[in-house]
């Protein structure tokens, strides 16, 4: 009999693995809709979605392996980080979707989530005023005007699966919509800076660094507190708050 495997769990979602079996659990059926259209709709390889019975949403196993995690060190070669440039890029190219995702809110409402976050993490001593502050200001490049593209949404490397180096497949679809391009470019890269290069030749065409600087300090400024909260760590090496004092 297939052990269960507790992949991910919290109090908003579980996702547990039984075989070659995933079973994510998500009392928030909007999120799991998300999840079911984006998958049909992407141009890119994603899980089968094998039945649906709110809660809980079955879709088979990807092949292949991750290039790693936030944290970890990165595996696959040059060649296969810039197939996942390619495959992010196609997905971009695709037909938008018709709701905004994660990855498109718009700039005055990303702007006041993040000053009120960055006022929690300093009032409450979580993050020292002066690294706020200072990736506070680099964060301002990515309050721009940008052109609606289909983007993923939480595209963090371990949810990107890789055989050699052709991409396999793309999980995790419930944050998916039109949004900014850049937002999964910087998504992908975070803690992992030296394969941006790599990504971008597969991407195939020039992007605004300091675009790219301004979302890995947004999105870990926004990640810190519910990370810690949620029983992760946001200060381990390698992930957000060193990406933080990295801009320093």
């Amino acid at each position: 009999m297939d052990e269960v495997e507790v992949v991910v769990a919290h109090s908003e979602r579980a996702t547990l693995r039984v075989g070659d079996v995933f079973l994510k659990v998500d009392a928030d059926q909007a999120r799991i809709d998300v999840e079911v259209e984006a998958m049909s709709l992407a141009p890119v390889p994603t899980p089968k979605v094998l039945w649906r019975k709110p809660p809980v949403l079955a879709i088979t196993a990807l092949p292949g392996t991750t290039l790693g995690r936030l944290g970890g060190p990165s595996t696959g070669s040059s060649a296969a980080w810039a197939a996942a440039g390619a495959a992010i890029r196609k997905l971009h190219d695709g037909p938008l979707p018709s709701w905004p995702g994660r990855a498109g809110r718009s700039i005055a409402a990303l702007a006041a989530e993040l000053d009120a976050e960055c006022e929690r993490l300093v009032t409450s001593g979580l993050l020292p005023a002066a690294l706020v502050t200072r990736n506070r200001r680099v964060a301002e490049s990515a309050f721009r005007p940008w052109t609606p593209a289909f983007t993923h949404g939480d595209l963090q490397i371990a949810h990107v699966f890789v055989d050699g180096d052709e991409v396999t497949g793309v999980i995790d679809w419930s944050e998916a919509g039109r949004g900014d391009a850049l937002y999964d470019l910087a998504t992908f890269t975070l803690g992992h800076e030296d394969h941006l290069d790599d990504v971008l030749t597969g991407y195939g065409t020039d992007i605004d660094l300091d675009v790219i600087h301004a979302w890995w300090s947004l999105r870990s400024l926004l990640a810190v507190r519910w990370l810690t909260e949620h029983g992760f760590d946001p200060f381990a090496p390698g992930c957000e708050v060193d990406v933080l004092r990295s801009r320093m």
